[in-house]
């Protein structure tokens, strides 16, 4: 495969990285989440100017750390959809910069197609077709992996993310940003069963309930009405136990889906990616669902869970080594749906 270097800044982490065939050669990721974290979530005029500021030291970093020059790199990857357009415009013109100055095919990446080649990291013998569980702060999303550039989505999350609902629990519960982390922490002290919670069911104008879409936004209010009910009666709330109540809920709701959808489409792999990709419960709850039923599931490590270049420059040297590239003339975009990838590429 492709030496490639790729760029990520579509929301709030600066990421370099360099990948060859499936192996990371370096890694640099600068997180901004000190930055944000006294707003309570991410600004994007700031998060675009934390990018001007860390890119080119990244893209320095990355090349020492894999101990390469310029001439041992086939091509430059970076995400260029979907995301926050101020962040994404920054990386897009560093990767258009070098692609120019070292005359370096580009490849644009979309996002979420990143997400999902993280498991190819650490899983040299994974190959479509799969089913991708995508859950991070801004998307939920069931996506049958065809082939390289070919997705269809067949489940998504009617309003909130899984990842932007644990943020919003954790700020009604006054935890901090990110809610991810902290939450999971705390579960891991709570009993699960400590209150009944609602699994978000969407229902169908036929009657009975979508057996891929999801919905958080109902979950987001019952744990605030039921926080509002603890306060006003003992003045203190449980937070351990809120937390993992909160946590099984939608552990249980995203495997529930997740296992309907694989054995639907006569898929054997689940391969999940995003921040939430991370969470304990989650991990515990479709690993335990899954070999119920003889399917294998994938987790990328952690540090791959969340915003990365490793993953993107995976999906961008899969690409060019099929003759994928993408014209100088690329632009970013906020929206994209996974399925429209193949238009950011012109074939050799």
């Amino acid at each position: 495969m492709a030496t490639v270097l790729a760029v990520e800044t579509s929301c709030d982490e600066t990421a370099v990285a360099i990948v060859n065939n499936r192996q990371v050669l370096s890694s640099i990721v600068a997180s901004q989440i000190a930055v944000h974290k006294s707003y309570g979530g991410i600004v994007p005029e700031v998060a675009s100017r934390q990018h001007v500021e860390y890119v080119n030291l990244a893209i320095a970093q990355a090349l020492q750390d894999a101990k390469l020059d310029w001439k041992s790199i086939d091509g430059i990857g970076v995400t260029c959809a979907p995301g926050l357009v101020g962040a994404l415009l920054v990386g897009l013109t560093a990767a258009k910069t070098l692609s120019l100055l070292y005359q370096k095919p580009l490849i644009g990446v979309h996002h979420l197609e990143g997400h999902i080649y993280a498991s190819y990291l650490t899983a040299a013998d994974l190959q479509p077709p799969f089913l991708c569980l995508l859950v991070s702060g801004g998307h939920t999303s069931l996506i049958y992996v065809k082939d390289c550039g070919h997705y269809e989505t067949l489940g998504h999350t009617r309003d909130d993310a899984a990842g932007e609902a644990f943020d919003k629990v954790a700020r009604l519960m006054h935890l901090g940003y990110p809610g991810g982390p902290v939450i999971d922490r705390l579960a891991q002290q709570g009993n699960p069963k400590a209150f009944a919670l609602p699994e978000g069911q969407v229902s169908l104008p036929t009657g009975g309930f979508h057996r891929y879409d999801s919905s958080f936004s109902g979950l987001k209010t019952a744990v605030l009405r039921l926080t509002q009910k603890l306060q006003e009666e003992t003045g203190t709330l449980p937070v351990e136990d809120l937390a993992a109540s909160f946590q099984e809920a939608v552990a249980k709701a995203l495997t529930k889906r997740a296992i309907a959808c694989a054995l639907d489409y006569g898929l054997n792999t689940i391969v999940v990616g995003g921040g939430v990709a991370a969470n304990s419960g989650l991990r515990q709850h479709l690993q335990t669902a899954a070999q119920a039923h003889n399917l294998r599931v994938l987790f990328p490590p952690l540090k791959f869970c969340t915003d990365n270049a490793a993953m993107i420059a995976c999906a961008a040297a899969d690409h060019l080594d099929r003759g994928h590239t993408s014209p100088l003339t690329l632009g970013a975009q906020s929206r994209m749906p996974i399925s429209d990838v193949m238009q950011l590429y012109t074939h050799a």
